[in-house]
């Protein structure tokens, strides 16, 4: 019971995901809104996450299998957190804390190696401040952290359940009922 409502839970996950997708390729291609390189970062960890969540629907993994998937989509859920809570703090900075380079990504990869770029991209641009989109009065990146947090809690959740599980009931053909002294 609890394998099928993981398998249908990472689905779920897929097509929130893909929904996530979509509503960002349309923002920038349809509404016009430029991504700068920490939106690209969350991008891209929200397609590994998307993709993780695709697979394990696909597989159907057993309990170790699950846990695993689970805990593969809370390390994508994570490392996109961690993007949109920092964007997130440049944008409430005063703007002249802001980088001055704005140099688009794919000329910063043709002069630096990654992890240099990397660096770059995580001391925020005069684009990552900016907010220029906001739906409920929050921005993007912000509905990007609720997302990515809401994501990493289903994770957390899912993986100490089903270690939990697995705790409770032997892999071994053993029933997990003990027997009463007076039986």
């Amino acid at each position: 019971m609890s394998l099928a409502c993981s398998r249908s839970l990472f689905f779920m996950a897929f097509i929130a995901g893909a929904l996530a997708m979509g509503v960002s390729f349309y923002l920038e291609y349809a509404v016009g809104l430029r991504p700068c390189g920490l939106c690209l970062a969350q991008r891209f960890c929200l397609a590994l996450l998307t993709a993780v969540c695709l697979m394990a629907s696909v597989h159907g993994p057993g309990r170790v299998g699950n846990v695993l998937y689970w805990l593969l989509s809370l390390g994508c859920s994570l490392a996109g957190t961690v993007t949109a809570w920092w964007q997130v703090l440049l944008q409430n900075l005063p703007m002249e804390h802001a980088a001055a380079c704005s140099t688009h990504l794919a000329d910063l990869f043709a002069s630096s190696p990654w992890l240099s770029v990397l660096q770059q991209v995580f001391k925020g641009a005069a684009d990552c401040v900016e907010i220029s989109w906001t739906l409920f009065d929050l921005s993007l990146t912000e509905w990007s952290l609720l997302f990515f947090v809401a994501m990493m809690v289903l994770a957390v959740y899912q993986s100490l359940r089903l270690v939990w599980i697995s705790y409770q009931r032997p892999l071994s053909g053993e029933s997990s009922h003990r027997a009463f002294a007076g039986d």
